[in-house]
């Protein structure tokens, strides 16, 4: 199926007439109700485009069976496209008219001309409408096609819409066109849509109060970035060093691992990435899920169907998240059909993530996940049922997983570090930052400025001057004067940025009132450097300067 259509299984993004966004899942067979505006059934969705406007028809079409219309540009910007376009002349002849009908109440510049008339002397009053909501609900029920037969009947039995400007006419219009008009637009959910959504309309602490231009910001200086495969040859004596693998502590609920998942291009599924593909060359396998055979290939009594014995594991463009409970909260991940509990192997993120607990990372031994289970010789395996079997080899090769990627993890080598987290940041980069590799850059978001001013302080020229001068012994590392290596990072800077819409309208531009308000929002950004081994000596010939009477003459 083309990617630019709707897909079953798919959440998309709604937008009303309101401006509002909602979020639905296109589930077969269901419906999807948009409250006063109707409800439609998710087959009409299906193998239709993004980007459109639908109108919500009240009976099927008998001609394609369809009860979604798609709306035409020309009939969306009826309202505002004009044939014949008035000149700056029949604007002044309209304003020297109206001035010689009478009194009128108007804004004039410096020289007396008319800028716009006002509503000075108006008094808004019911009963100016003189249909009552009893009559309107009646005409919504009776009424056919998208509601603009409902509105003009509406502005017709207004009985003060003649005393009304340009502007409070149209504002009027279009106030009853998003309560009354039943059509909608479908967009593809992306991160941008989703941190919106999640910051307007839902719960805004889940995700730190994120907004989507700091987003925007923390992935643009943590540079991620998609790594072009290399070869196993050309990576021979690297290690893990530049291969586009990212470490991130995320308690956004997944925010911040699906924008840099969107970045390297293994966040949204395709057609083509339903069934997984072993990348020989930059993929490792790792066996799990199922027995296994232990014994020599092609033994009756073990061997299990594939697709629960192999699971791949990439090898570059990784996100390896730490967090601190046993399972990483990742709820927001399922808007883009991934399930961290119970991940899906046909979904690029399952082989491009990785996820580990700070004990895990910090102690494995005190972790019983890290413990090695009880090794089995085949010989008794085969007296065993195939339940305890099955058991056995689940827990063999979660054992190998976890440590697989707890040793990988800890021999260090990482692009860059993005940190989201209500824990404290000195404490979270004292643990990750020697895990970087040189030049990697480092980001940590904090709703509030105070936490990063501090941060940003314990990095600074001055406290990494003292720590060179009177270095502290390694193992009592952090102190309370240094609870970070200072000479790790290099140009710790603050920012912030914030995208606010104004209203610009002659001698009324200003900020919309209306707007969302919360944390502002803030980013610390860092370069990871390797400080230099022994000391550093000046060599070369310094220029001698002419000292005397005559040192400045010439």
């Amino acid at each position: 199926m083309n990617p630019g259509l709707i897909r079953p299984n798919v959440h998309v993004a709604i937008r009303l007439p309101s401006g509002n966004i909602t979020v639905h899942e296109i589930k077969p067979n269901t419906t999807i109700s948009l409250g006063k505006y109707g409800s439609f059934h998710t087959r009409f969705l299906v193998g239709r485009p993004y980007h459109y406007t639908y109108k919500i028809l009240d009976e099927v079409d008998s001609t394609t069976g369809s009860g979604l219309r798609i709306v035409t540009p020309a009939e969306l910007y009826t309202d505002i496209k004009e044939d014949d376009v008035p000149t700056p002349a029949d604007l002044e002849d309209e304003k020297a008219d109206s001035v010689k009908d009478g009194p009128q109440y108007e804004v004039v510049d410096q020289e007396g001309k008319v800028v716009v008339r006002t509503n000075r002397n108006i008094i808004d009053d019911a009963r100016s409408q003189s249909m009552t909501m009893e009559e309107i609900e009646l005409l919504k029920a009776e009424g056919k096609g998208s509601g603009k037969d409902l509105i003009a009947k509406i502005l017709d039995s207004h009985s003060a819409l003649g005393q009304k400007n340009a502007f409070a006419l149209a504002k009027y219009t279009l106030r009853k066109s998003k309560k009354y008009l039943r059509q909608f637009t479908v967009l593809p959910l992306d991160v941008p849509l989703l941190a919106n959504w999640m910051l307007n309309d839902r719960d805004a602490t889940k995700t730190m109060e994120m907004r989507e231009e700091t987003l925007a910001l923390a992935g643009s200086w943590s540079n991620i970035h998609v790594t072009p495969s290399l070869p196993d040859e050309d990576l021979q004596g690297m290690g893990q060093v530049g291969q586009g693998r990212w470490l991130m502590v995320d308690e956004t609920g997944g925010l911040l691992i699906a924008s840099a998942a969107e970045k390297l291009g293994v966040l949204h599924t395709s057609e083509g990435q339903r069934k997984p593909t072993l990348e020989s060359q930059q993929q490792t396998t790792i066996q799990e899920d199922g027995e296994a055979p232990l014994q020599p290939e092609g033994s009756p009594l073990q061997q299990p169907p594939p697709s629960k014995r192999k699971f791949v594991i990439a090898r570059s463009n990784t996100i390896t998240l730490v967090h601190a409970n046993s399972q990483p909260n990742l709820s927001l991940l399922r808007y883009f059909n991934f399930d961290a509990a119970n991940p899906d192997p046909s979904h690029p993120l399952a082989r491009h993530l990785r996820t580990m607990s700070w004990l895990q990372l910090l102690y494995p031994e005190h972790d019983n996940a890290c413990t090695e289970p009880e090794s089995v010789s085949p010989e008794v395996l085969q007296t065993w049922k195939s339940g305890k079997r099955g058991n056995y080899h689940r827990k063999r090769r979660r054992w190998e997983r976890i440590t697989s990627i707890v040793s990988e993890t800890r021999t260090g080598g990482f692009d860059g570090l993005v940190v989201a987290s209500f824990m404290s940041a000195p404490t979270i980069l004292h643990h990750l930052v020697p895990l970087l590799r040189g030049a990697a850059q480092v980001v940590v978001y904090s709703p509030t400025l105070e936490p990063l001013v501090e941060l940003a302080d314990f990095y600074s020229t001055a406290r990494r001057v003292a720590y060179l001068n009177d270095p502290p012994a390694s193992e009592t590392m952090p102190t309370e004067d240094f609870p970070v290596d200072p000479t790790l990072l290099l140009a710790p800077t603050v920012q912030t940025v914030r995208c606010r819409p104004w209203q610009t309208l002659p001698g009324r531009t200003h900020p919309i009132m209306t707007g969302k308000g919360g944390a502002e929002g803030y980013i610390f950004h860092a370069t990871r450097v390797l400080p230099a081994e022994g000391g550093v000596q000046a060599r070369g010939f310094a220029k001698k300067r002419r000292t005397g009477a005559g040192a400045g003459v010439g």
